[in-house]
C-alpha cells in the first residue's frame, strides 16, 4: 500500500492550456500526458471552453465540488454532470467542451489507454465501516471528505483528498470511517494479457 498525500500533488497546465490540472497519480511514474497508460488526477474548471483530447484514451469524470458541467460530446447528446448524477464514462480523443452550470466546478478525470488498460469509478458514501474489494492490478481509495483509516499493523489514516493505492496482494481492505466519509474507488487492471 501506498498513501499519497493531497499536499503532495503535483499540478500543472491543462495539455490545451485552458486551466490547471492536479495529477494524483500516474502510470507508469513520470509519465507525460501522450504517454500514460493511466492517470488519475483533478481540474479545476474556472470557465466553460473545450477539453483536452488524448488519443486512444477512455476517460471517466466526477464532479467533486460546485454545481457541476454540461458536456458536448462529439456524437452524444449533452449530459449534465453534478456531485449527485452517476459518474460518466465517454472516448477522450473526441471532441469535448463543457458549459459550467454555475460557476467553477472541480473535477475527477480517471484516464486509461484503451488498447492496454480498462478501469472503473465507484462513489461511496459510508458512516460505517465497509470493505473494499480490490483487484488484479491496482486499486485507488480517494477520500473526497471526512476522514477513514484502513486498520493493520500500521493503521492508515486518509484525510480530505488523500489517497491509498493498493496493489493486487490482498482480495479486500476495511476502511472506518470517523463519522461520514465519501470515497471514489478506482480499479485499474490491464487487458489481453498486458500488466
Amino acid at each position: 500500500m501506498r498513501i499519497l498525500r493531497a499536499a503532495e500533488y503535483r499540478s500543472m497546465p491543462w495539455k490545451n492550456g485552458g486551466g490547471v490540472t492536479t495529477e494524483i497519480a500516474v502510470s507508469p511514474t513520470g509519465a507525460g500526458l501522450d504517454d500514460f497508460d493511466w492517470r488519475v488526477s483533478m481540474a479545476r474548471v474556472e470557465s466553460s471552453g473545450p477539453f483536452s483530447q488524448f488519443a486512444g484514451i477512455d476517460r471517466t469524470l466526477a464532479v467533486l465540488e460546485g454545481e457541476g458541467i454540461i458536456l458536448e460530446i462529439a456524437g452524444y447528446p449533452p449530459t449534465s454532470i453534478n456531485r449527485a448524477t452517476a459518474l460518466f464514462s465517454f472516448p477522450a480523443d473526441v471532441q469535448t467542451s463543457a458549459a459550467l452550470i454555475g460557476g467553477p466546478t472541480t473535477d475527477l478525470n480517471v484516464m486509461t489507454r484503451r488498447s492496454r488498460m480498462r478501469h472503473s469509478v465507484e462513489r461511496l458514501s459510508i458512516s460505517t465501516p465497509a470493505e473494499i474489494r480490490t483487484e488484479a492490478g491496482t486499486t485507488l481509495i480517494l477520500c473526497l471528505n471526512g476522514e477513514v483509516t484502513v486498520p493493520g499493523a500500521e493503521p492508515v489514516r486518509l484525510g480530505a483528498l488523500d489517497t491509498l493505492v493498493a496493489g493486487s496482494d490482498s482480495a479486500s481492505l476495511l476502511v472506518q470511517p470517523a463519522h461520514a466519509a465519501t470515497l471514489f474507488v478506482i480499479r485499474i487492471g490491464g487487458i489481453s494479457g498486458n500488466g
